[in-house]
């Protein structure tokens, strides 16, 4: 029996014997057989194939309405109407997953890609790719043959390294978070271990950078708790810009799902079908541990590890790695690379070998991405996650019955809460050992709450669901390492302030500009300045900001001088108090609140107007006037200037507790502030007897500066103006820009 069956998924039979398949969530008929004859047609036979049988309707904001007879046929059009609107993005981000960034950027980028090939071998995912489902393989191939036919129709296009993608390369880049969890290993201390040379870590790595949060807010509303008595749900990620596109992907088998899918894989990872909706933040669950290994080294060389009272060989294992030279050729480096039962082998230190554990289930986790997008209701929402292969992200779920939930990453090993999983524990002792996984009833999760909603802004599960939420105490430590950020509280104060929500106003409150982290940092400011004796030369300079922050109203916008004042007083104390913070084992808002010194709130106030005025001719300065979205060109890394046309953002970081998140700073040649991350595909959806949605897309769909989608929705996006969704073809009615085929 298949894991998928064992987990209670089941799938359809591919329809009139084609290279297509629908799948579907359980509830839906099982076919037992399945006929691909269109596999074994030549590659160009079988595109052609495809292509006759997709429909891409482009609506006149430039959105790709994709319509396949059969699912493959659906993910072929997806795939190439993907690479239509970014290739370049597509191809980073499988240069990225498959290990091959130096082939294209040279061997800067050797580490980056020796990491990724600790955790995974080309030649073990081939292996995986033959023993796949049918099903998935039908669409690992429909994937590889719709970026293969875009190529072959864009002789233009001139990929650096990819020029050829193949159906196994999906399983590289399963799951669609804006970074893997293997990104967790330190490229210094990688770099350290493997090239034998001590190469320290960087202050970005010791957590002494200022970094812009990332993550996403979800929320879901009970029908008891809207005006019209259907549920809804806000699909709020914030990653970097650019970073997913804005599909619709149907079939005539059943596929019909709407929303965000991340450069280059086939699922729509953030979105909504007809009857169910799903938003994944990322999650503090820890589920990436270290074990310091115990080396022995033999008479012959050959190197053990300690388990228990018995060594155990270190694994080996070869793994060459090429990088373009700087005349364009390409070079080699192979390196002799270390693992154990709990995982490669990543730095060294105090003398012990350091091996990472992490998720890896690359099948399994391609399934459940797919799968989840098919479901109908909670019920078969729950059996696909029974897959256990989602291991960074809660989900907020929504669904037409009216059912919400509030649920963490299924993949969540069983420990010992005697160990602190947050260090390297000792991995000679069995005791710290993984024991299987957690089943999924025994997570923290908060499931149709009586509360009538649920949410997560990246912060703890503890107040998830109000007073219905799980409690800290029922559950091991390892299930958070994130605790509260300002976004929780301002969350929870919006979805109590009402009871009979709509999509505009839970559009509002995703947009609401209070600003949660300066209520609470702002009154030691303000009381320090007024325990100043008259007289003094500091109480004297800053009256003018005191006064303007403390009659402000703490709510961000475009014409707000205080907001900009707030700010640069925040970034300067952020820097002040980031390492002793860290030393003090607290956040960072925790101790400029409770531990930060007078003289040091004051000196950071000081510190900021001056940047305010040197920077910008003076300290009352509109914070639109700062805060700017600007897009030059279709680059990966923007570059900005001053001198370029840009266009004001009112709502702020994250950082300070506003829910609409723009991450912005000042670049080398720049004095105003531009924005790179937070708020990107951002849609409200009312799951009603039909569906209905709104939704807005940073900047355009479009990656070329040439089209009229490269920019057209920043004006909106700035102003939190959501524009209706097409789900349903009378929808696209008058709003049709252009309809074809691939290829065409």
């Amino acid at each position: 029996m298949s894991h998928a069956q064992n987990t209670g998924v089941s799938r359809r039979r591919v329809l009139g014997g084609a290279a297509g398949l629908a799948v579907a969530a359980a509830g839906l008929q099982t076919g037992a057989a399945f006929a691909l004859p269109a596999q074994a047609l030549p590659d160009e036979a079988r595109r052609r194939r495809h292509a006759e049988r997709v429909t891409i309707t482009r609506d006149d904001w430039g959105v790709p309405h994709i319509v396949g007879v059969t699912d493959a046929d659906a993910v072929f059009g997806m795939m190439y109407a993907q690479a239509e609107d970014d290739f370049n993005r597509i191809e980073q981000n499988y240069l990225v997953a498959m290990g091959r960034l130096a082939e294209a950027e040279g061997e800067s980028a050797i580490w980056q890609d020796l990491r990724q090939r600790l955790f995974l071998d080309p030649e073990e995912l081939k292996k995986d790719y033959a023993k796949c489902p049918a099903w998935l393989r039908v669409l690992m191939r429909a994937w590889a043959d719709g970026l293969n036919h875009y190529l072959a129709t864009h002789p233009e296009v001139r990929p650096r390294v990819l020029d050829r993608f193949e159906p196994w390369m999906p399983l590289s880049f399963s799951e669609g978070s804006i970074g893997g969890d293997i990104e967790s290993v330190l490229l210094t201390q990688l770099e350290a271990f493997y090239d034998k040379s001590d190469v320290p870590m960087t202050d970005e790595e010791r957590g002494l950078v200022q970094r812009e949060p990332t993550g996403s807010n979800g929320f879901a509303i009970a029908p008891s708790h809207t005006r019209d008595g259907h549920a809804l749900l806000l699909i709020n990620p914030h990653t970097s810009f650019f970073f997913r596109a804005e599909q619709h992907v149907t079939s005539r088998e059943g596929l019909n799902a709407y929303g965000a899918a991340t450069w280059g894989q086939f699922f729509i990872y953030q979105g909504f079908n007809a009857d169910t909706g799903w938003m994944h933040t990322t999650s503090g669950v820890d589920n990436i541990d270290e074990f310091a290994e115990t080396i022995v080294t033999g008479a012959d060389g050959a190197r053990s590890y300690r388990y228990g009272d018995e060594l155990r060989p270190v694994t080996t294992k070869k793994v060459t790695l090429s990088f373009r030279t700087d005349d364009g050729g390409q070079k080699e480096r192979t390196f002799t690379t270390y693992a154990t039962h709990h995982g490669p082998i990543v730095r060294e230190t105090d003398g012990k070998w350091i091996a990472c554990a992490l998720m890896n289930k690359p099948v399994e986790a391609l399934q459940q991405s797919y799968l989840r997008t098919t479901t109908r209701d909670y019920a078969g929402y729950l059996k696909v996650a029974g897959l256990k292969a989602n291991s960074s992200n809660n989900t907020l779920f929504a669904d037409s019955k009216g059912e919400i939930a509030f649920l963490m990453p299924q993949f969540m090993p069983v420990r010992d809460d005697r160990f602190d999983y947050l260090k390297a524990v000792d991995g000679s002792d069995p005791a710290t050992d993984w024991h299987g996984l957690h089943t999924l009833d025994s997570m923290p999760q908060a499931v149709n709450p009586k509360n009538g909603w649920a949410f997560n802004t990246n912060n703890w599960p503890w107040t998830a669901a109000g007073a219905d939420s799980p409690h800290k105490a029922d559950y091991p430590r390892y299930f958070d390492r994130f605790g509260e950020n300002p976004r929780g509280p301002h969350a929870i104060r919006v979805l109590t302030a009402r009871d009979d929500f709509t999509p505009q106003t839970l559009i509002e409150a995703a947009f609401d500009p209070y600003l949660t982290a300066f209520a609470r940092l702002l009154p030691g400011l303000v009381a320090a300045w007024d325990q100043l004796p008259e007289g003094n030369g500091q109480k004297k300079k800053l009256a003018g900001p005191i006064g303007l922050l403390r009659d402000w109203d703490l709510r961000w916008s475009a014409d707000s001088t205080a907001t900009s004042v707030a700010v640069f007083w925040g970034e300067d104390m952020w820097a002040l108090t980031t390492k002793t913070a860290a030393d003090a084992g607290m956040s960072v808002w925790d101790y400029i609140a409770d531990r930060a010194t007078d003289a040091q709130k004051l000196g950071a106030l000081e510190t900021a107007v001056q940047r305010l005025q040197r920077d910008f001719g003076g300290w009352q300065v509109p914070w639109g006037d700062i805060n700017r979205y600007q897009r030059n060109d279709g680059a990966i890394v923007q570059e900005f200037s001053d001198d370029k046309p840009s266009i004001p953002v009112p709502f702020t970081s994250s950082r300070w507790g506003s829910l609409a998140s723009f991450g912005a700073m000042a670049y080398p040649g720049t004095k105003r502030y531009y924005g790179t991350s937070g708020n990107s595909f951002v849609a409200v959806v009312e799951f009603g007897p039909r569906v209905r949605a709104w939704a807005v897309t940073a900047g355009g769909v479009s990656g070329h500066p040439d089209s009229p989608h490269f920019g057209d929705q920043a004006e909106r996006y700035a102003r939190g103006a959501l524009r209706p969704v097409y789900f349903y073809p009378e929808d696209l009615k008058g709003h049709v820009e252009r309809r074809y085929r691939p290829g065409t």
